[in-house]
């Protein structure tokens, strides 16, 4: 397989002659492609881009691969329930196939083009773990950092962060990790904030998981609703539930800041932040 055919097809069909290239960093693939496009459009490099990612990963080497990791969950009984971030149950995430593409255009380009704008990029981050393949660091560290160094380059304070679509992926490490790494980085507003998981409703998509949750985020801003994190059923001791991880139904809220956390394995972390045009 050549990963890079995809974009290559786009610029052939539109005639697009800019950077054209894959980002691969595993689960983590299509939030670095985003924060790549932003970076070059950022330098001057381009006026827009088309960035995402695609993922049709329910192949037999891909199950697999992933079931011999222990991964994956095994709840095949219950299988459209069987994505449950943050649940005592939980037992690994449920693969999921799709794609998540969008226009990142320099504002006054899009202006003079009369581009309906949905919000602003504000900025991004990108961290390793540097400490196992599959397994998150169980402090949480590398996405600490990632968060840290998305909001510094967006110029946004901590506090100004209304709502954060987690990685989530149901796994018994990384879920405790993830929001572990939330309250370390927000202190007291981590309890202001709505976090929810939306791979319980559309599975781990995989390369593509983060381009579909950053328009989960767009969504947000542009609607002033949350999507929630379902199938949640039993707590779990090891989860702190102050957190608003807005279970089982979705909240309105006024949005003017979301991140979107997305990390893979090899240690790779990935955050973007996107806000309400003023």
């Amino acid at each position: 397989m050549i990963p890079d055919i995809a974009p290559g097809m786009i610029s052939m069909k539109y005639g697009f002659r800019g950077p054209n290239y894959t980002t691969v960093s595993a689960c983590a693939s299509s939030t670095h492609a985003m924060i790549d496009a932003f970076n070059t459009i950022r330098l001057g490099k381009a006026d827009f881009i088309i960035t995402g990612g695609s993922e049709a990963g329910i192949t037999v080497p891909s199950i697999g691969g992933f079931n011999s990791a222990q991964a994956m969950s095994t709840n095949n009984d219950n299988y459209l329930t069987a994505s449950r971030p943050f649940d005592k149950t939980r037992d690994g995430f449920v693969m999921g196939e799709g794609s998540g593409v969008m226009v990142f255009e320099e504002y006054e380009h899009a202006i003079a083009r009369g581009a309906k704008i949905y919000c602003e990029v504000a900025g991004g981050g990108m961290t390793a773990d540097a400490y196992h393949i599959t397994a998150p660091h169980p402090e949480g560290s590398g996405a600490v950092n990632v968060m840290k160094l998305a909001l510094e380059e967006a110029g946004l304070e901590r506090e100004s962060v209304d709502y954060i679509n987690v990685h989530g992926t149901a796994t018994p490490l990384g879920d405790v990790a993830e929001l572990k790494a939330i309250k370390a980085l927000f202190g007291e507003h981590a309890y202001k904030l709505n976090i929810s998981a939306t791979k319980s409703m559309t599975g781990h998509l995989l390369g593509a998981a983060g381009s579909v949750e950053a328009l989960a985020c767009i969504h947000a801003i542009n609607s002033g609703v949350i999507p929630p994190t379902i199938n949640f059923e039993h707590e779990d001791p090891e989860i702190d539930y102050k957190l608003n991880l807005t279970l089982n139904k979705a909240q309105r809220r006024e949005v003017k800041v979301a991140m979107n956390n997305t990390f893979g394995f090899g240690g790779h972390n990935s955050c973007v932040v996107f806000k309400k045009l003023n």
